[in-house]
């Protein structure tokens, strides 16, 4: 047991073995160009982070001409989290895209991500969404959509987003660009062109300090956008910084306290509430008098309220759901870009090193050879040389798994349009999900197990959709299991007679009791309240199922477990 090469390898003692090869190795990768040059921001460097000086509430120029704003608040939060230090130029939104380009800038502040933009520019998980909206006119005819500007004048922000969209869209509009969202909106209220197309918050703030009552929004806001930092493409570690920076101001709530002072006011705008009170008041009293019934009056008037105050409480909860989810999905895709970085480095640099491994290997053959077997990094060589090869092997592919489950990662969180129908494999939908929720699966049970049809016919539909029942489902298994030794199984079906795909979850958990059965799809009916349960899940599941055209069943009795039936219509022939 003495003698080393008995001892079994363990991965701690790899960097023996690195500080033995790593002359060779440093070699190899000179010579082969494996180390990449990048440009680096020194610790005391001042980053210089550009913005639009007219674009209220996000980032302005205060009446002292300081930078003020959502935008600005919350790049000194980040400068601070992560010890940089920043200096900002705010300008013309066309003046600083162009500093951006041409390298007079570090970095934008907020800018509207696209396919377009992406191609030289690099984005960091978005700090915001931005909507964008149609101003007209007080009684001028309304345009509630995009098709209805063909032919019509719209002022736009030159280089600004919707700008783009223009140009790059046969939409059919006459542009006419301005340097502000505050210059566009004053044209149209002045009577000039018939449209303004802005920023749906930017708009109504300027609308309000600027006293343009004459104009409006037109329909509802659409566009929803990414809003986050840019760099050119190469700074993708300047970028790195802001957007660490940003996952720690979410996940402390620094940033929601920024974005509730700066944005908050303008979105909760909506009806005069104190003006309604006080018609409201005038009315009772009316109806007292006439009816004639005071304490009748008040048991009808305390019924209402009670029930309007439950209805409010879950609007309010189920915003407050959705509110969650977005934050996990924008703090799930900025992760997963942090973790692709330094997997990126093992897929690219492992293969070199492997190279390197087999470069040396001849010299120590012959060193063997010579000499007989020799020490390398505390074990013989002649063990070392059939381990560092499987080793490098079992790296090479745990990267590699690293990077399957990160893409599944960004792929679950990635915001896609409803509209989206397109065929896809059940199978497929079923195996993502369930290396999403591996984690939660090994935690909570020793007896999972999956099986899939050999045959199955493609669905038509949003397969990232889908995706999310089929978690909410596993998870939901899980969660009902008493202890490790009970089970979860799934399993796909396929009907050729009915042309239709199904997923059968079962788990030997606690079961429903039969009162419940029929409520479970009901929205907020949980059984798990205490537990943090809001008895969302189910019923925007069954949605998502039934907007596909499926459906959801359930049969469960109290100590024997659950089974759900997820039933999908199929749109084509089965594999082969």
């Amino acid at each position: 047991m003495n003698n080393p090469a008995d001892r079994p390898l363990h991965c701690r003692e790899l960097p023996k073995l690195l500080w033995v090869i790593l002359p060779t190795l440093l070699c190899a990768l000179l010579l082969s160009g494996g180390i990449a040059q990048a440009r680096t921001f020194q610790p005391d460097d001042i980053i210089v982070v550009g913005g639009d000086y007219n674009y209220p509430p996000y980032e302005f120029l205060d009446e002292d001409g300081q930078p003020a704003g959502y935008n600005v608040e919350l790049t000194r939060a980040i400068a601070e989290v992560m010890g940089m230090k920043v200096r900002f130029e705010l300008a013309d939104w066309a003046e600083m895209r162009e500093a951006l380009e041409n390298g007079d800038i570090d970095a934008l502040q907020g800018m509207v991500s696209s396919t377009e933009r992406s191609a030289t520019l690099a984005f960091s998980p978005p700090h915001a969404i931005v909507y964008q909206s149609i101003f007209a006119r007080r009684g001028d005819p309304k345009a509630t959509s995009l098709e209805q500007l063909r032919g019509k004048q719209v002022v736009v922000q030159q280089h600004g987003i919707m700008h783009d969209y223009l140009l790059q869209n046969d939409v059919g509009a006459i542009i006419i660009t301005a340097a502000t969202h505050a210059d566009a909106l004053r044209q149209l209220a002045a009577g000039k062109y018939d449209y303004a197309l802005v920023a749906n918050l930017p708009g109504l703030y300027l609308g309000q300090e600027l006293g343009l009552s004459n104009i409006v929004p037109v329909g509802r806001p659409f566009q929803a956008q990414r809003y986050g930092y840019a760099v050119l493409k190469g700074h993708e570690e300047l970028l790195a910084q802001f957007s660490e920076g940003l996952a720690i101001l979410k996940n402390t709530g620094r940033q929601q306290a920024i974005y509730d002072k700066w944005l908050g006011p303008l979105q909760e705008q909506g009806l005069p509430w104190k003006q309604l009170g006080k018609v409201a008041a005038i009315l009772s009293v009316l109806l007292l008098v006439g009816l004639g019934g005071t304490v009748i009056w008040n048991r009808m008037l305390k019924r209402q309220v009670d029930k309007r105050t439950a209805e409010l409480h879950m609007q309010q909860q189920q915003l407050i759901q959705a509110d969650k989810m977005t934050s996990l999905g924008i703090l799930v895709s900025g992760v997963a870009h942090e973790i692709n970085n330094p997997s990126g480095l093992l897929l690219l640099n492992l293969p070199v090193l492997r190279e390197a491994w087999q470069d040396c290997q001849d010299y120590m053959e012959q060193r063997y050879e010579q000499e007989g077997d020799f020490m390398l990094g505390g074990l013989a060589y002649s063990r070392m040389r059939e381990e560092i090869p499987a080793m490098l092997d079992e790296m090479h592919e745990g990267a590699r798994r690293i990077k399957r489950i990160v893409n599944d990662l960004k792929d679950f969180a990635r915001q896609e349009s409803e509209d989206i129908r397109e065929p896809f494999d059940l199978n497929e939908v079923v195996a993502t999900a369930v290396r999403l929720v591996d984690n939660s699966i090994r935690n909570s049970t020793d007896h999972f197990q999956v099986r899939y049809s050999e045959r199955i016919a493609p669905v038509l539909g949003n397969a990232q959709r889908i995706e999310q029942v089929v978690i909410n489902l596993i998870l939901n298994a899980c969660q009902a299991l008493p202890n490790r030794s009970k089970g979860v199984s799934l399993r796909t079906l396929y009907r050729a007679d009915l042309q239709q795909v199904s997923l059968l979850v079962e788990d030997q958990g606690c079961g429903i009791e039969p009162e419940n059965l029929n409520r479970l799809l009901d929205p907020f009916f949980t059984t798990k309240r205490e537990h943090g349960g809001t008895g969302l899940g189910l019923s925007v599941s069954s949605g998502i199922v039934q907007a596909h055209g499926g459906s959801l069943t359930f049969e469960s009795s109290p100590g024997q477990g659950t089974s759900v039936m997820m039933t999908l219509p199929t749109s084509g022939a089965p594999n082969q």
